[in-house]
């Protein structure tokens, strides 16, 4: 048995992408997006991790954002997840936590993501974003 494609990776990327930024722009749930994330293979759960992350890491989340994305995320202030991303540097270590950790780890990372990015995009991408992911359809305008 093999391991999955780089286009499987490709693919995998590109749809976290939609979903983790649909959500922090109020265009998905973040429990439809909790259900999308529940569905996937152990492995990619990691992977969607990981990738998350990364998104949270670029969108230089704070302190304070980790601390109000816990708050949207419906998880417990002192659930792993949540201790993790509101340390000052942030842990990042999502995807290395136990299985039964990884559905608060994406609620958390995306409702962080979420706040951070909504920051971002307000503060600096206002009216003059080139960043395609900051630029999506809304709901009624979506095929």
């Amino acid at each position: 048995m093999t391991g999955p494609s780089s286009d499987d990776g490709r693919t995998l990327r590109r749809e976290t992408e939609g979903v983790v930024n649909e959500i922090a722009q109020g265009l998905r749930t973040l429990d439809d997006g909790t259900g999308w994330f529940s569905g996937l293979a152990p492995a990619r759960r990691q992977e969607v991790l990981q990738e998350v992350a990364s998104y949270a890491m670029q969108a230089h989340i704070t302190a304070a954002d980790g601390r109000a994305g816990v708050a949207r995320s419906g998880v417990k202030p002192t659930a792993n997840p949540s201790v993790m991303i509101c340390m000052d540097p942030p842990r990042y270590g999502f995807a290395s936590l136990p299985s039964t950790e990884h559905v608060k780890a994406f609620r958390v990372l995306v409702s962080v993501f979420a706040v951070a990015d909504t920051r971002r995009r307000t503060m600096y991408c206002k009216g003059d974003c080139g960043h395609a992911w900051h630029n999506l359809p809304a709901a009624t305008e979506q095929p």
